[in-house]
């Protein structure tokens, strides 16, 4: 497995390229991110979507169209693709798959798994491949993501926070912003966390 970084637009939201078998999955294609992704995938085969925010999905209906590969992203943020809910002028896209709460899937032979982590959004998730887990903007290294935003819900984080200090995994992680981190690195902060929501 090889995993490429790149961070897009004003907010450094973190791309990624998680390539696999000679097999590219795109997740979290942000502001201006189709040219440096374009110039680093060999067989994309799928966009994946963290979650709903316009710098994590800004570049995916133009991603989607010139390579040809469909959008994966959790149901419950399908609305902020296609409405440009804070009027930033991104260009609408359609998810041509709706993603489950904890829907897992098979990408010839990779796969997947979208873990349902609700409270930054409504449909945000944490994507696991293999030993890995791409946050979005759940989890960052010593923080979480902000729930004071328009559909986010301090409830919903907070359940989500007890929810994952329950796992055992030692994931590696991926966040939305900022560098990589460890799920066991993150539980001290996680449990701290839990006091301020």
């Amino acid at each position: 497995m090889q995993i490429k970084k790149q961070q897009m637009g004003d907010y450094q939201t973190n791309c990624y390229i998680v390539t696999i078998d000679n097999k590219d999955l795109i997740i979290d294609p942000g502001v201006n991110a189709t040219p440096w992704v374009k110039q680093n995938v060999t067989n994309p085969i799928a966009i994946l979507n963290t979650h709903g925010h316009f710098d994590h999905v800004w570049s995916n209906k133009e991603l989607s169209e010139d390579l040809n590969i469909k959008i994966y992203c959790p149901k419950n943020d399908e609305f902020m693709l296609k409405n440009d809910p804070y009027g930033l002028g991104m260009k609408p896209s359609k998810a041509d798959v709706l993603v489950e709460p904890d829907e897992e899937f098979d990408f010839d032979g990779i796969k997947v798994k979208f873990h349902f982590f609700p409270g930054h959004t409504p449909g945000c998730s944490a994507i696991e491949i293999e030993n890995n887990l791409f946050t979005g903007d759940f989890i960052f290294k010593n923080s979480i993501g902000r729930c004071d935003f328009p559909f986010s819900n301090p409830n919903d984080m907070k359940n989500s926070i007890i929810r994952i200090l329950k796992w055992d995994k030692n994931f590696r992680v991926y966040p939305g912003h900022g560098s990589h981190t460890t799920l066991f690195q993150e539980k001290e902060s996680l449990k701290a966390w839990l006091n301020y929501l």
